[in-house]
């Protein structure tokens, strides 16, 4: 089941760091591609929430082969996609698919396993869900480049088989309770599918139609809020509810979803800025961004042996806050990097962020999953997962946004320093013309001039992405503040408890 998740993953940003190749492919427009993101990423926000009553109705182990099954099949049509819409609609039923994977496997730790075991499980799981994202890329690159594009989707079909047969073999959790699907909530269902789907549509597409200028996004976003609030109305107000949102009366549960929320803005936003800032003021290619943010990873997955046993011997409150102002620490040390920053500057920030992460993943799960009835776990998984992914859309949505203008106003700040009065400008033009001119350049002086245009943008963009970086640090650190409010989960309470 880890290996179905870790597909469903993988698939997002192994198709992000290959979209050129997909728009050539399929003759389509750049923005007109993005939907291959998009489409995938609502769908699979809609699904998660109702993954838990889906569980419930058919059993874990029909929906997750039902899941995979669906998933693999439709990876295949993508590779079969014979123009831009009907690629859309398959990588949409893909993330569909997709999406009712990850939160099953979450329930199953704490329905499966006992207490004592489950912090190894999550570690399992966590690995997973952290590593797919940084191995996506470098993934997607190199097949990319060395066989085509489709070969991003036909690797999904042999191990998806496999999948679907070993867990409709092993995979014994609980029974279908058929009498659900008599007293379906259809209206719950509308409500939630155009709630998370219209929120966001306008999280992804806000930023390229400059957000309320457009009347796209006003309309979007009217009806998310009017849906929104007709959905909460529902779910709390009736008998059988979808999605039970009375899980949030827990407040270890509401803690965790809130830190969950957190640490997606984090993960999601540090996924998109540091791609940007290699290829963009370093210039490196797809393969070679890989290189550089693999080290996450690694180190990702060296805190996992020293996370694991650590759970059990210290109070996971001081571990969350170790894994916070860990990942505070490494943002702010990215934001301290220049264009002449090498491999090893960036190693660093990277290394410090990937330990940390699992620090920070561990006690939030435990916290937000492991003190809840089993009963309540299915339902309450696919809240708690769905409050990771909105952290991570609105965080790269807020990003987005941030970045146009600090770009626009950094920009405008290093124009009013490099005048024809400075003599610095005077002297690097007069220098950058003589070495064109003695390069043969018939017109040096206007070259010298574009040249220095591209030092100013790229100089503004390194300012742009640094303060990135530094308000992330901020929001981290801020977390810490949350402490007060984390309870102490030990990974033995609830075995001790079990045994009385």
């Amino acid at each position: 089941m880890v290996f179905g998740i870790f597909m469903a993953i993988l698939d997002i940003q192994i198709v992000a760091s290959s979209l050129e190749q997909i728009q050539a492919g399929l003759s389509a427009t750049k923005d007109e591609i993005t939907w291959v993101q998009t489409a995938y990423l609502v769908a699979e926000v809609v699904i998660i929430p109702l993954s838990g009553w889906l569980a419930r109705a058919f059993s874990t182990r029909i929906l997750f082969v039902l899941s995979c099954g669906g998933f693999t099949l439709m990876s295949l049509c993508c590779v079969l996609a014979w123009n831009l819409p009907s690629m859309v609609v398959f990588r949409a039923f893909q993330g569909l698919f997709g999406g009712a994977m990850i939160p099953t496997v979450f329930a199953v730790i704490y329905t499966l396993f006992p207490p004592r075991l489950q912090p190894a499980m999550v570690i399992v799981v966590g690995m997973v869900v952290m590593v797919a994202p940084t191995a996506g890329p470098v993934l997607g690159g190199y097949l990319t480049e060395v066989v085509s594009w489709k070969a991003l989707f036909l690797i999904n079909l042999a191990p998806g088989v496999l999948v679907c047969l070993a867990t409709w073999q092993y995979v014994r959790v609980d029974e279908p309770e058929w009498e659900l699907l008599k007293k379906i909530d259809f209206l719950g269902i509308v409500y939630i599918v155009v709630f998370l789907g219209s929120a966001q549509f306008v999280l992804e597409e806000g930023v390229k139609e400059q957000w309320f200028e457009s009347r796209e996004i006003v309309f979007f976003t009217l009806v998310a809020v009017a849906s929104g609030m007709a959905m909460l109305y529902r779910e709390l107000t009736i008998d059988h509810p979808i999605v039970d949102l009375w899980a949030f009366r827990n407040r270890n549960f509401t803690v965790g979803c809130t830190l969950g929320f957190i640490l997606g803005i984090g993960m999601f936003t540090l996924m998109f800025l540091m791609p940007v800032y290699l290829a963009s003021v370093k210039g490196l290619n797809s393969l070679q961004i890989g290189q550089y943010i693999m080290v996450t990873g690694m180190f990702q997955l060296l805190s996992a042996f020293v996370a694991g046993p650590l759970v059990k011997r210290i109070d996971s409150r001081l571990m969350l806050a170790l894994g916070l102002s860990g990942f505070a620490l490494g943002c702010w040390m990215n934001g301290n990097l220049t264009y002449e920053s090498g491999y090893w500057e960036f190693f660093w920030p990277q290394a410090i962020r990937g330990f940390s992460l699992m620090y920070c993943f561990l006690p939030i799960n435990s916290l937000a999953l492991g003190t809840l009835p089993p009963e309540e776990v299915k339902n309450a998984s696919g809240l708690y997962n769905l409050t990771r992914n909105l952290g991570g859309a609105i965080g790269l949505a807020v990003a987005n946004t941030l970045m146009i203008q600090l770009n626009k106003g950094n920009y405008a700040a290093l124009r009013e320093h490099v005048t024809a009065a400075s003599p610095e400008t005077r002297a690097l033009l007069g220098g950058l013309s003589q070495r064109l001119s003695g390069a043969g350049l018939p017109d040096a002086d206007l070259a010298a001039l574009k040249q220095l245009y591209g030092l100013a943008i790229r100089e503004a963009e390194v300012l742009t992405l640094n303060t990135m970086f530094h308000i992330l640090a901020v929001v981290f650190f801020g977390t810490l503040l949350l402490m007060p409010w984390v309870s102490k989960v030990s990974a033995d309470n609830g075995a001790s408890g079990g045994g009385h």
